[in-house]
């Protein structure tokens, strides 16, 4: 058995292993990441992260290499009987907002994303171990570890496992964990990354043919000269069974279906085959294995939610063990992943099926094309979790933590159904008006405002001491937990909270109106709403207060993963305490420091 004990075993290097392993490095996490494979994957079959995922990989400092390696989504050219009958861009109306500056996604070649974020994970010294295949998993007697066996018959023990090896499991298998669903053996698709003849296609468009026989789409892929995402409808044999994808197959489907000659189809690699699997894990955690990614759900591939929902488990997860680890929060913080992210794969597999249904009855009329499937909820920005036992207004943070799990969520060893979760599409989106129906009450924020559960909008404002433009995501971002305080009455509990945890995990951030006059100093980062987007935004209005306050300020405790933890009016502190207590109170750092590594940040 290996002497070095690992925090995390996360088994799987696509870009959710890869997310989760940047994400708990950073804070000081003993990490190690396998995978089975001898080489590093070379997979086109994501097409890019989307808005909310571009958010994450900005908090890790990886999001201006996507931007500069990839592409914006492009505009969207739908043929038929060869000839072009509609153009489509789905973002025309679309445009970066004060409170969401990432409208829309970015086209990258999967492979490359991972360089990226293999780049990442090696400047905090760690590497991928490849050829390494997980073959056996075995609980402590303690409780307190996992043991893990490797193909070549060595055990190694680890203080928690991570799943993220894709809808074929080894350790969802190994768990014996469910994954009920169903695959649509009628609904197939042949793939890979082709090269076309230089001027072949113009490569500032999305070509798409659509005809009663069948279906060709080929995409240019970013950061190439004649490479192109092949996706068809299989040839088939004479008994209508899809064949297998070759090289001559897509030259083939190429010269049917449009008015190119099959030679100019010129390379064929990373072929596969798609079919429709619509399933989830029953549960996502078993003791201190996890499952996250395509480990605990599969979907319909329309919308494009697949690596973007792995992408946001990890980002989920990764604070809750990394407080954990660090022995700020205790044990019971980590049921709040499957609490959170099993009802949000549970509607992604709804949201995906729906936008299949579309795209499939858009394809049967001439025009019809692959923009059928975009919509908002495509975005990722209106994912939230309201239901959340973290999700927590000011006169329930302070009571005692009976609540600590709401009855109507599954524990990790208890089995969901889908229909049984609560559904993350009844919470409004970020543009969205909330609580229609009821009073609302101090704390609550003015109507459209965001509640504990949401994302936290982002917001452009000023440095407080330099005067540089900046956003209230840049101050988000890094491993900690971040209490914004609007309006004077804030700054004694952004005082007393700085005092309390500041060493624990927690930065404090006063945020002055335009027209607060006076010394703008003390703990932690201070910014100037110079434009009342921030107010707008968290719904504060120009006094800092939200609601029906009548005070001098509000606090907000926003989470590691840019969710609202707690609202609460800035004259009662017993809330935040209570709320910081949950995730930052159970202990101080096993090495007598916070077990953290900021992100390295750029401009």
């Amino acid at each position: 058995m290996g002497n070095d004990l690992a925090d995390v075993l996360i088994v799987g290097a696509g870009p959710t292993g890869l997310v989760l392993a940047c994400d708990l490095v950073r804070r000081g996490a003993a990490v190690r990441i396998v995978d089975r494979s001898l080489a590093p994957p070379r997979t086109s079959r994501a097409k890019g992260p989307n808005a909310r995922s571009l958010e994450i990989l900005d908090d890790l400092g990886v999001a201006d290499e996507v931007l500069a390696a990839g592409s914006a989504p492009l505009p969207m050219l739908k043929y038929r009987d060869r000839l072009p009958v509609a153009e489509t861009d789905p973002w025309a109306d679309s445009a970066p907002a004060p409170d969401a500056p990432y409208d829309r996604g970015r086209l990258i070649a999967q492979w490359r994303l991972e360089e990226i974020l293999r780049d990442r994970l090696a400047g905090y010294g760690v590497r991928v171990e490849l050829g390494r295949e997980v073959v056996g998993l075995t609980e402590a007697a303690d409780g307190r570890h996992v043991d893990v066996t490797f193909a070549e018959d060595r055990t190694e023990r680890v203080r928690y496992v991570v799943g993220c090896d894709g809808a074929h499991s080894s350790v969802r298998k190994l768990l014996g964990i469910g994954f009920e669903g169903t695959t649509a053996e009628d609904q197939v698709m042949v793939c890979g990354d082709v090269d076309l003849a230089e001027g072949a296609l113009d490569r500032t468009r999305w070509h798409q043919w659509f005809d009663e026989d069948g279906a060709v789409m080929l995409c240019p892929i970013p950061g190439t000269r004649t490479g192109w995402w092949f996706q068809a409808g299989p040839e088939r044999d004479g008994r209508g069974r899809p064949l297998a994808p070759t090289a001559d197959g897509f030259r083939r489907l190429l010269a049917r279906h449009t008015a190119l000659p099959g030679r100019a189809l010129t390379r064929a690699e990373l072929l596969s085959t798609y079919r429709v699997n619509v399933r989830m894990a029953d549960r996502f955690r078993a003791g201190r294995v996890f499952l996250a990614g395509d480990a605990a759900h599969v979907h319909a591939v329309a919308g494009g939610l697949g690596m973007n929902t792995g992408i946001q488990d990890a980002f989920n997860l990764g604070w809750k063990l990394g407080l954990v680890l660090a022995g700020h929060a205790g044990a019971e913080l980590l049921d709040t992943y499957e609490e959170e992210r099993l009802p949000v794969a549970a509607r992604t597999l709804d949201l995906t099926s729906e936008r299949l249904r579309a795209t499939l009855e858009a394809i049967r009329r001439p025009g019809g094309g692959l923009d059928a499937a975009i919509t908002l909820d495509t975005t990722g920005l209106g994912v939230g979790y309201r239901w959340s036992s973290l999700a927590r207004m000011h006169d329930e943070a302070s009571r005692p933590d009976e609540t600590s799990r709401h009855d109507k969520t599954p524990r990790h060893d208890e089995t969901p159904r889908h229909d049984e979760t609560p559904r993350p599409d009844e919470t409004p989106r970020h543009d969205e008006t909330s609580r229609p129906d009821e009073t609302p009450r101090p704390g609550d924020g003015l109507p459209g405002s965001p509640q504990p559960g949401d994302r936290a909008p982002d917001a452009p404002c000023l440095d407080a001491v330099t005067g540089a433009r900046t956003r209230l995501h840049r101050v988000f971002a890094g491993p900690r937990t971040t209490v914004l305080g609007f309006g004077p009455g804030s700054a004694a509990v952004l005082r007393e909270v700085a005092a309390a945890y500041g060493g624990a995990g927690v930065r404090t951030c006063r945020v002055y109106a335009s027209h607060e006059s006076g010394a703008r100093s003390g703990p932690g980062a201070a910014v100037v709403d110079d434009e009342g987007h921030a107010a707008t935004a968290y719904g504060t209005g120009a006094s800092g207060t939200r609601g029906t306050d009548t005070g001098t300020g509000t606090v907000i405790v926003v989470r590691p993963d840019h969710h609202l933890g707690l609202c609460a009016p800035a004259d009662d502190a017993r809330p935040v305490h209570a709320y910081l207590r949950r995730l930052h109170g159970a202990g101080r750092p096993r090495n007598g420091s916070p077990a953290l590594v900021d992100a390295v940040r750029k401009g």
